[in-house]
């Protein structure tokens, strides 16, 4: 994580994201931007958190490593979702990782600064009280579909949601399948019939370690509303 004190452009990611009703002035006097590199941890689970962050350019995953070792995708965050809410309320570690997808950059508050300012600004108060019940809503729906929805669905949602674009077709899993099968809730074996299914329809085309997109609009059909 790289911390950057720049007025001009934290500025400039307020206005594009119009949130600046959200900041008060002795908030804004604390902002830092916080950039992060692909790959990297925003979060770690069993980590304190420092900063309650506004995503403003980025995408990342949310996943926890259950007690037999595995991992379980959760979520994704994207522009303007907010990292650091619930643990600011609860005063808890952080329960997730957060892995940026792409280059990230957020608008980061220090917790510790907020944590005795944060309820007396009513704009802000508001947006986290509103951030928190979204991210029940979508914690509810992404497990009923982890839960009911078959593997086909969920694997052409997750190659759209880590950043697989309709003009941008070919593609390659940062993370071996052994890892996404796991995050996916299957066995790597199921994963990999899953692909070669999808292969087989003329949906995806493989090329050593390449996937390559024939039919983005399939892709994207299958894969529902699954994962945002």
């Amino acid at each position: 994580m790289n911390k950057v004190k720049d007025l001009i452009l934290i500025e400039k990611y307020i206005k594009i994201h119009n949130i600046s009703n959200l900041f008060s002035p002795y908030i804004k006097e604390n902002i830092e931007l916080l950039f992060f590199d692909k790959r990297e941890l925003i979060f770690k689970e069993g980590e304190e958190i420092t900063h309650l962050m506004f995503f403003v350019e980025g995408k990342a995953k949310v996943y926890m490593t259950l007690k037999n070792g595995k991992l379980l995708l959760l979520d994704f965050y994207k522009e303007l979702d907010t990292l650091g809410d619930l643990e600011l309320v609860t005063n808890d570690i952080s329960s997730c990782n957060v892995e940026a997808i792409e280059p990230c950059v957020c608008i980061g508050i220090p917790i510790k600064f907020l944590k005795n300012n944060y309820n007396k600004d009513i704009n802000l108060l508001n947006f986290l009280c509103n951030s928190l019940g979204e991210k029940l809503k979508r914690s509810s729906k992404n497990s009923s579909i982890n839960l009911l929805y078959p593997l086909e669905n969920r694997v052409a949602s997750y190659i759209i949601s880590i950043g697989v674009k309709e003009d941008s077709k070919y593609f390659k899993f940062d993370e071996t399948l052994t890892i996404i099968s796991e995050l996916l809730g299957t066995s790597y074996r199921h994963l990999l019939r899953t692909l070669n299914k999808l292969v087989d329809k003329k949906i995806l085309s493989r090329e050593k370690d390449l996937y390559i997109v024939l039919d983005y609009e399939k892709l994207k059909k299958l894969s529902a509303d699954i994962y945002r």
